[in-house]
C-alpha cells in the first residue's frame, strides 16, 4: 500500500479525504462539539488545525457521509441529517473595519444568491439575520454557523484607530446568533485569542471555551502515540538519511516540536505543521515562525521585553486565564493563546505556564531580542549570523566585534528600573543571543570554587564567559576570578577546545567596552 500523501497546506476537508491525504480521526471529538452545547469556542496557537476542523464539522452539518467512511464518527452518528451551514473565514476580513464589511458584504451576499434576500435588509446585521430564518424555514432543519479565526481582523486592528470600528462591527453583525438561536443547532467559534469585549462572548453569554476541556486537549495537534502509527515510514526515512537511529529521532522530534498541553490533563501534542515540514524536507527547524506566527506578538510585549524569560515556569490563576480578554496588561494571556507559552503543569487552582519547546522559544527571543536591542530585526539577523560563523570557527576577536554591535543600542527605558542590576541585563542579552545562534548555553554555573556567569558550547569549542561591569572592577576583576577559581579545570576532560573570556560591559556606554581572551585548554 503505498504512503498517503502528507496534508501540507490542505484545510479543505472534501479535498483531504478524496485526495487521498493522510487524516489522523479526531471525528470522535468533532461528533461531540457538534451534538452537545449550542455555542462553542475553541482556542489554539495558528497552524493546529482549526480550520481543517471547521472544514470537516461543515461536511458533517452538509450530511456527507461518503467523507467520513472509516472514521470514528460513522459509529457515532445515524442520522446524518442535511443542514444549511453559514461558514465564515474571518483570515479574510483583513485589518479595518472597511476590509471587514467588504468580506461580510461578499459572504452574505453568497448566501442570499441561495436563501434570497427582502428588500428591507439593508445593513449586515439585518442581511445576516435574514439569511438565518430563511435557510432554517426553506430546510426545515436547525443550521449551523461556523466561524474561523473570528480574531484575525482585531488582532490585525489591535493598538490601532481601527480596532475599535471593528469591535463595533462584530458587536453589531453577531447579535442574531442568540436572537435566532431556535434556528441553529450548533455555532462553532475558533481563534487564537480570546477578546470578550465583542458580542460573540458579550452577547453570547453562554459560549462555552472548550479551549481548556479534557475531553478537547488532542483535538487539534498529534498525539506521540499518532506519530509514531501514521508517521512511522516517514520517520524512518529521516532517521536512514540523518544516521540516527529512530529513538533519537524522536527524542530530537519531542524536542523541537512538541510539549502543548491544553488542560490540567497535560495530555501533550506536538504543533502538525511543524512535525510535517520537518518530515517534508528532512531537517529539524523553526518552521512555525516562517508561517507568520509572531505577526502581531510585538504588539502585546510593550515595556515586557525584559520579564519574558521570568515567565518561564510562572504561575497563572485557571479562572483568570480561561476567562479573562486577551486585552488586558498582563502578557502571559496572550503568550498561552498565541503558543508561545504552555501549561506545564498545575499546583491548586494554578497553572504553571513555560516554553513548550526549542523551537517555540526560539522564535520568542528572535522577535524580543531586537526589541530590547532597539534594532531592526534585519539588521540584528545578519549580526546574530556572524556571531554565531565566528564563534563556531572560534574566530573570537571577529566575533566581539559584532556581539559588541548587538548590545551597542540597549535602549535606556529597559536600564531605569528600580534596583536594575545591570550585569544580569547583560548576562540576559548574551544567553539569548547565543541561544538563537544554536548554541547550547548555561548560566550561572554553579562549581566547587564559585558560580559560572555564562558556559557556551559550540560544535568545536566550550566558552567560558565571566561579565564584570566597568565600575566593579572590569577587566582585571574578571581575569582574576576565571584565573584563581579554575574554571576551566571543570571542562579539561571534553574532547573540545576550552577558551575563558573576559567580557567589561559598562552602564553609561550602555555596551561592551573591554574583553580578553584569557586561556585556553
Amino acid at each position: 500500500m503505498a504512503r498517503q500523501k502528507l496534508p501540507l497546506g490542505i484545510q479543505d476537508f472534501e479535498e483531504l479525504r478524496k485526495g487521498d491525504y493522510l487524516y489522523v480521526d479526531k471525528t470522535d471529538m468533532l461528533w461531540k462539539i457538534a451534538n452537545s452545547d449550542k455555542y462553542n469556542f475553541l482556542s489554539r496557537p495558528r497552524r493546529f488545525g482549526k480550520s481543517l476542523l471547521t472544514s470537516a464539522l461543515q461536511c458533517y452539518f452538509e450530511g456527507r457521509r461518503e467523507l467520513f467512511d472509516g472514521l470514528k464518527i460513522i459509529d457515532l452518528e445515524k442520522e446524518w441529517v442535511k443542514r444549511p451551514v453559514l461558514h465564515f473565514s474571518m483570515n479574510q476580513g483583513g485589518s479595518n473595519s472597511q476590509s471587514l464589511s467588504h468580506y461580510l458584504d461578499d459572504a452574505l451576499s453568497k448566501y442570499e444568491e441561495i436563501y434570497g434576500r427582502r428588500s428591507t435588509e439593508v445593513t449586515l446585521n439585518n442581511r445576516f439575520t435574514g439569511i438565518i430564518q430563511r435557510a432554517h424555514e426553506q430546510s426545515g432543519v436547525q443550521i449551523a454557523v461556523l466561524v474561523d479565526e473570528y480574531d484575525a481582523p482585531l488582532q490585525h486592528s489591535y493598538k490601532t484607530p481601527q480596532h475599535e470600528e471593528c469591535r463595533s462591527l462584530y458587536r453589531d453583525f453577531f447579535t442574531g446568533l442568540k436572537d435566532y438561536g431556535y434556528c441553529i443547532k450548533c455555532v462553532f467559534l475558533t481563534g487564537i485569542t480570546k477578546f470578550t469585549q465583542i458580542s460573540l462572548f458579550s452577547v453570547l453569554n453562554t459560549v462555552t471555551n472548550i479551549s481548556f476541556y479534557n475531553d478537547y486537549a488532542t483535538i487539534c495537534g498529534l498525539t506521540e502515540e499518532e506519530i509514531k502509527e501514521h508517521l512511522h515510514e516517514e520517520l524512518q526515512v529521516f532517521a536512514n538519511k540523518k544516521g540516527w537511529s529512530m529513538e533519537e529521532t524522536l527524542v530530537k522530534l519531542k524536542d523541537m516540536y512538541d510539549g502543548y498541553h491544553f488542560s490540567e490533563s497535560l495530555q501533550g501534542v506536538y504543533n502538525p505543521y511543524s512535525v510535517l515540514c520537518a518530515l517534508k524536507e528532512q531537517r529539524l527547524k523553526s518552521f512555525w515562525i516562517a508561517s507568520g506566527a509572531t505577526e502581531t506578538l510585538p504588539k502585546f510585549l510593550t515595556n515586557f521585553e525584559r520579564d519574558i524569560e521570568r515567565l518561564d515556569g510562572s504561575l497563572i490563576d485557571m479562572d483568570y486565564i480561561e476567562t479573562t480578554d486577551v486585552d488586558t496588561t498582563n502578557p502571559k494571556v496572550f503568550l498561552y493563546q498565541s503558543g508561545y507559552l504552555t501549561i506545564k503543569n498545575t499546583i491548586d487552582e494554578s497553572y504553571v505556564l513555560g516554553f513548550p519547546n526549542r523551537e517555540v522559544r526560539k522564535a520568542l527571543f528572535e522577535l524580543v531580542i531586537p526589541l530590547m536591542l532597539n534594532q531592526s530585526k534585519e539588521d540584528t539577523e545578519n549580526a546574530i549570523q556572524e556571531l554565531k560563523v565566528n564563534f563556531t570557527s572560534g574566530n573570537v576577536e571577529e566575533g566581539i566585534k559584532y556581539l559588541k554591535q548587538l548590545v551597542a543600542r540597549t535602549p535606556y527605558s529597559t536600564q531605569k528600573k528600580e534596583h536594575f542590576v545591570f550585569e544580569e541585563h547583560f548576562r540576559f542579552i548574551l544567553k539569548n543571543l547565543f541561544y538563537i545562534c544554536g548554541f547550547k548555553v548555561e548560566e550561572e554555573v554553579q562549581m566547587a570554587s564559585g558560580r559560572i556567569d555564562l558556559v557556551v558550547e559550540t560544535p568545536n569549542i566550550i566558552y567560558i564567559m565571566e561579565l564584570k561591569m566597568s565600575d566593579n572592577g572590569g577587566k582585571v576583576a574578571a581575569t582574576n576570578q576565571l584565573d584563581s577559581r579554575h574554571y576551566a579545570d571543570a571542562y579539561c576532560a571534553s574532547h573540545k577546545q576550552v577558551t575563558c573570556l573576559s567580557l567589561v560591559f559598562d552602564k553609561d556606554n550602555r555596551g561592551l567596552v573591554d574583553w580578553e581572551e584569557t586561556s585556553n585548554i
